[in-house]
Formats: structure tokens, sequence, C-alpha cells
């Protein structure tokens, strides 16, 4: 379950895409991005925009496995400077959604996760463009604001995202699911009542788990704490919550933003805070 529909994630990559463009105007593109200091601005566009066409060709080929970037086409702008490069960014996206918009929700293509298909990839691609947007905002030194429904189904997805590989066998993740079980609360101070954002999560001995408000728990903890007491359903307390206007909660989680901010607020075990970000990201 989702907090968009699928016709809404299509035209929020479009959204996200031009507000993306609107960043990069009149920006060097040369300087390096602080949030990504492997890559300059250029470089940061030059990645969503591939991105972009990586997934239109997934969709519009039906593809079973997975996709080769080698195989893509129109990976590069057709001439140098911004112009181009901003056109190229809009045909990107519009191609992407072209194709997502032709092949209908239900469509069955390959993806990496959990979820095969063409939902998984218009959300994906929503919220790729969403915080690279972040980061190309911090860069260009311009204000960044998150729809406060996106930003949440941001922080859902990545949870989501979260859960999925920490249930594998990848040895970078073996310290979620090992270990004294240890809790985390995000929450919004500023966002509409009926999002319900604030999250808890737990991982350690058992598995990784979370859920956003009152919903139920999502995670592989799940089964093996159903078989524990009744009581065991309750949220626990969190060790350390971290606080904020909601988009600002959302760039910190995705460590977009320093959790010592004055932006955002920590309360409890900063170390803890410090060290799960660490831990859980990936891509």
């Amino acid at each position: 379950m989702t907090l968009l529909d699928y016709d809404r994630y299509c035209a929020q990559i479009l959204d996200e895409t031009a507000a993306l463009r609107a960043a990069l105007t009149g920006a060097d593109l040369s300087v390096t991005v602080p949030t990504c200091p492997d890559w300059t601005l250029e470089e940061l566009a030059r990645h969503v925009g591939g991105a972009h066409r990586w997934v239109e060709l997934i969709v519009r080929t039906r593809a079973a496995e997975a996709v080769p970037m080698e195989q893509v086409t129109g990976t590069e702008p057709d001439a140098d400077g911004p112009a181009a490069l901003d056109a190229w960014l809009a045909d990107g996206a519009e191609k992407a959604v072209t194709a997502l918009r032709e092949a209908g929700p239900g469509t069955d293509v390959w993806s990496w996760a959990w979820e095969r298909g063409t939902a998984f990839w218009a959300r994906r691609m929503t919220h790729e463009t969403l915080i690279h947007r972040a980061d190309a905002a911090v860069a260009a030194g311009v204000r960044y604001e998150a729809d406060p429904w996106v930003a949440a189904d941001a922080i859902d997805e990545w949870l989501q995202l979260v859960g999925f590989v920490a249930a594998g066998e990848d040895p970078r993740f073996a310290s979620l699911r090992s270990g004294r079980r240890r809790t985390i609360r995000l929450t919004a101070t500023d966002a509409p009542e009926e999002l319900d954002a604030d999250w808890l999560f737990e991982f350690g001995d058992g598995g990784f788990r979370w859920r956003r408000g009152h919903g139920n728990w999502r995670g592989t903890a799940v089964a093996a704490r159903a078989e524990e007491a009744p009581d065991a359903e309750k949220a626990p307390e969190a060790e350390v919550t971290l606080r904020g206007p909601l988009t600002e909660v959302l760039r910190a989680f995705y460590r977009r933003l320093p959790v010592d901010s004055e932006l955002v607020e920590v309360v409890g075990d900063a170390e803890l805070l410090d060290q799960w970000l660490e831990r859980a990201s990936f891509g």
C-alpha cells in the first residue's frame, strides 16, 4: 500500500524533474555536489536523466531481466551547455512517463527489488528525482521543499527498501538483523494530521520492522515478534527521535542534511541514529 496512486507518481516524475531543472537554471554546473561529492552538478543531472532513460527502456520493452546501461540510447545531451542539458532532462522524463502511462500500473517488468512491475518503477523514479533535486538545491544554493505526501511516501519506500535488503545475505546489513534490538523514531512537526507522519522502526536480533503512525508493523521481524507475549505489538519506546519539519526530516533521513543541523532536533541517543543512517545507506 502506497500513499500515492500510479497516475500521481507519473505526474510527480514530471513535476520533480521540472523543479530539478529550475534549480539548475543559472547555476554553475561545474560545482561539486556537497551531498554527492563524487559528482558535479552537471554529472548529477546526467545521472537523473540516464536513470529516466534506463527505466523507459525497461518498461517500453517489457524487460524480463536486468538491462545493461550500455543498451540505453540517448544517454548524452545532443550538445554542450545548460540549454541542451535542460532539454535533455525534460525529454528523458517525458519518455519515461510516456512509457509508464502506456504500460499501465499492472504490467510485469524486471526490477531489482521485491516488486516486479511498472508500479515499482513509477514510485522509484519519483523518489529518485525528489532526492536528487535536494542534492541539486544544496549545490545550487536554492530553496528545497517537498510535497508532504510525496515526502512521507519517500520515507515509507526507503524503509521498505531497507527491510528488503536487510532480509538478504548482504554482509553490509548484518548489523540490522543481529544484536540487541534498537528503536528509532522519526516525527514531522508540520505535516497534515491525516498523513500520520510519525515513524517507528526497530532493528537487531530477529530482523527489521517499521510502521507509520498507528499502522501495522511491516518488515522481516513481524513473524518472529508475533510469537511473543500478547503485548508485543505495543509500540516500544524509541531510544532516539529525529524530529522537525517533514522536508528536513526527509533530508536528514536520506543523509542530505546533517542530523546536528539546527533545522532538525535529535532527542536521545544521537550516536545510535548516526550509526543506523550509515548502516542503512545503500544505492
